[in-house]
């Protein structure tokens, strides 16, 4: 089952040809080479990245939504604004599709830390992404802005308006979540003087509020919030 926000942003995409094409794949982000079928995990749970940002269960979800959000705002600037002209079909499909084949190279080891699967030993997500949106019969104009979305140190920099939001709106999103982790973590060890891992962007946030309302004793009360949360889950 398809995760409902996402689902939810790609039925607005208005051609149906296209729509209907994102949503199957989303539906089965699978890759073939050799006669292997390789599948990752699955989008619910995945994060949507390794270390620096969004690197918990369900990261991916996360980054994909408020990426989609940085977008849409910068699609109505350029519209609004500028008097620009943007096709925001491409823009949601190509916020969708960016990072849809990272979860096939990553695998959780046993204490619930993420590591690299033999597949990312020699292809890496937006590599295994072109690849199959070709194979899969999408239009150019798509397949560039995902090719497009690591901006220049990606195998070619944005060409157009669509690829550009994409590009900056990825970029946004990504520095938004890892400077707040990072933040976060900071905070924590100076107040405690001991590392929280597996920190999400919630709990950063929630780190980050407490100092600004109750100083450092806030965060060492905040840690230990979370702490009695993370407990009690794993009962």
């Amino acid at each position: 089952m398809l995760h409902p926000k996402i689902r939810a942003l790609a039925e607005k995409i208005r051609d149906k040809d296209l729509r209907k094409k994102v949503i199957e794949l989303l539906e089965n982000p699978v890759f073939e080479v050799d006669g292997k079928v390789y599948s990752g995990l699955s989008l619910d749970v995945s994060p949507a990245g390794l270390s620096h940002h969004h690197c918990y269960p369900g990261g991916y979800v996360e980054h994909i939504i408020s990426t989609a959000n940085l977008a849409s705002a910068l699609c109505k600037s350029v519209e609004k604004v500028y008097r620009g002209k943007v096709n925001r079909d491409l823009v949601i499909a190509g916020v969708l599709l960016h990072d849809l084949f990272k979860p096939l190279t990553y695998s959780v080891n046993q204490n619930g830390s993420y590591s690299t699967t033999g597949l990312a030993d020699y292809m890496d997500h937006l590599s295994i992404a072109i690849a199959e949106l070709v194979r899969r019969g999408f239009p150019l104009e798509l397949i560039h802005v995902v090719s497009a979305h690591h901006g220049e140190y990606g195998p070619i920099r944005p060409h157009t308006i669509e690829a550009l939001i994409c590009h900056l709106a990825d970029l946004m999103d990504s520095r938004l979540n890892g400077e707040v982790l990072n933040a976060a973590s900071y905070l924590v060890r100076k107040a405690t003087g001991e590392e929280l891992s597996g920190l999400t962007s919630k709990e950063a946030f929630e780190i980050i509020h407490s100092k600004a309302v109750e100083g450092w004793e806030g965060v060492a009360k905040t840690v230990e919030k979370i702490k009695k949360r993370k407990a009690s889950r794993k009962i």
